[in-house]
């Protein structure tokens, strides 16, 4: 292999994880702004098999257009390799990780090397792993814009005004879909913000979820959450979609309900009428916040959770991994 080329995973069509091809591919070239990164660890998130499926989830104006061969992923974690003249505070050899260029561009990540946006880039937490860091970025994100702080005035594609974060001290926050990547993060963003949480999951995940601090525990297959809980102060749904109104009855009046995907939410009328908020936004690249958030991984405040590891050269296996579901914190791939 020469220095201009590289070892990516690469699709010539939009189908299935056996679409997925190990390849030669060439070595992207860095633009102004940008920093080459050596891949260490790559995380696995929804949007990769959204886009990898031609992403039919989405309103056919909201696809952008994809050209072949398409390389998926936005998250990474790995060694800074060069740096163009005008990207700022990083330099050869640093240790970095970044969730590349969502969701304005293709981060092609799911490769040896990555371009990275040095406003995408963070120095990777010391206290964690590579493949700890490439876990993290995108869910990360996603709960910390969603709770803490949205990091930017971009206009909001889902909803007409800006996502308001709440208040999260002294408050009883539920969070469905607490195993998955997002909302393991959310469970602890809220503890450390000294709410009182209530976990959704099955109950395979139940001891998973008080290690990492829930106050309580619901296993939704043999109860449904909406019909026990009430007077709730905020619902993290991290399942979203059209069954989040479901959890509209359990919040009090002026209390919150998050849905992290918000495609098909629906119950605006029915939250009117209760006096409570929906609201949801789309999480976006930011390596100042993932330098923030660096800090609490560092010292273990906020934990990475790993399902499972495989090498680059068997992404379609990881990909068949995530089509069963069940997934307790991130799927990662590494980089020899």
């Amino acid at each position: 292999m020469s220095e201009y080329t590289m070892k990516a995973i690469r699709q010539h069509a939009f189908g299935g994880p056996n679409v997925l091809q190990y390849e030669d591919a060439p070595r992207p070239t860095m633009k102004a702004g940008e920093v080459l990164v050596r891949v260490q660890a790559i995380g696995l998130n929804p949007p990769d098999w959204y886009l990898r499926d031609g992403l039919k989830i989405l309103p056919p104006e909201w696809r952008p257009p994809v050209h072949f061969p398409l390389i998926l992923g936005t998250d990474i974690s790995g060694q800074v390799a060069d740096v163009a003249p005008d990207a700022a505070g990083f330099a050869i050899g640093d240790e970095v990780y970044s969730m590349v260029r969502f969701p304005s561009g293709f981060g092609e990540a799911y490769a040896e090397y990555v371009s990275v946006p040095s406003s995408d880039l963070a120095h990777k937490p010391a206290g964690i792993d590579h493949i700890h860091a490439a876990a993290a970025p995108m869910s990360l994100l996603t709960a910390w814009q969603f709770l803490i702080e949205e990091g930017h005035d971009a206009p909001n594609p889902l909803q007409s005004t800006p996502h308001m974060p709440v208040p999260l001290e002294g408050k009883t926050v539920l969070v469905n879909g607490a195993a998955g990547g997002v909302g393991h993060f959310a469970v602890q963003i809220a503890k450390w913000k000294r709410a009182h949480v209530t976990a959704v999951a099955s109950g395979r995940h139940e001891a998973f979820l008080r290690d990492l601090g829930a106050d309580a525990f619901i296993d939704y297959t043999r109860v449904a959450p909406e019909e026990v809980m009430h007077d709730v102060d905020l619902v993290v749904d991290a399942i979203g979609g059209p069954t989040t109104a479901r959890f509209l009855r359990t919040l009090k009046r002026g209390g919150a309900l998050f849905p992290i995907f918000g495609l098909g939410a629906s119950g605006g009328d029915e939250a009117a009428q209760r006096g409570v908020t929906v609201s949801t936004t789309q999480v976006r690249a930011n390596g100042a916040q993932l330098e923030k958030v660096g800090r609490l991984l560092n010292d273990a405040t906020i934990r990475v959770a790993i399902d499972s590891i495989f090498p680059l050269t068997d992404a379609r296996k990881a990909h068949e991994r995530a089509a069963e579901g069940h997934i307790q914190g991130k799927i990662v791939l590494t980089v020899k």
